[in-house]
C-alpha cells in the first residue's frame, strides 16, 4: 500500500499539481504561499479515496500530513 501511495502521490504531484497551482496562483500569492498546504491536503484526500489501504480521518489530518511532507521535502532538498 505504501509503495502504491508513494507512486500515486509522485504522479499526481508531477502532472496534476502544477496545473492546480497555476490555476490558484492569485490565492496562493494572497496567502503568501500557504494555500499550497491546502492543495497538498486536498491531493492527499484524493489519494485516500483512490487507495483502499490508506485512511485519513479528515481534512485536518490531511493538512498535518501535508505540513510534515513539506518539511521532509524541504530538508531532503536542502541535503541533496
Amino acid at each position: 500500500t505504501a509503495v502504491g501511495v508513494a507512486i500515486l502521490l509522485g504522479l499526481i504531484n508531477m502532472f496534476i499539481k502544477p496545473i492546480i497551482v497555476l490555476l490558484t496562483l492569485p490565492v496562493t500569492v494572497l496567502t503568501l504561499g500557504l494555500f499550497i498546504l491546502v492543495i497538498n491536503a486536498w491531493i492527499l484526500m484524493i489519494i485516500d479515496n483512490m487507495v483502499d489501504g490508506l485512511k485519513i480521518d479528515g481534512f485536518l489530518w490531511a493538512a498535518v500530513y501535508s505540513i510534515l511532507i513539506s518539511i521532509l521535502n524541504g530538508v531532503l532538498h536542502w541535503i541533496f
